[in-house]
């Protein structure tokens, strides 16, 4: 079966990743280079399955960044 990704999606696609780079951004990272910021990523993903406290802490961090308005 082949799958057809429609113009739509590509623009939901672009939006989504454009908005994540924009995160990149906002927390002061733009000049970092992309192998720092996957593997940054890499261990979040794995302290907030080893940890649940932990997501917490963080969300409350991004809170605050984006003017304690939840997101």
């Amino acid at each position: 079966m082949i799958l057809t990704i429609t113009s739509n999606d590509r623009k939901m696609n672009a939006r989504e990743k454009t908005k994540l780079g924009g995160l990149i951004v906002k927390a002061g990272l733009r000049y970092e280079k992309r192998v720092l910021l996957l593997g940054g990523l890499i261990d979040l993903r794995r302290r907030l399955q080893a940890d649940a406290g932990e997501r917490s802490r963080l969300m409350e961090i991004g809170a605050e960044a984006f003017g304690n308005a939840r997101h």
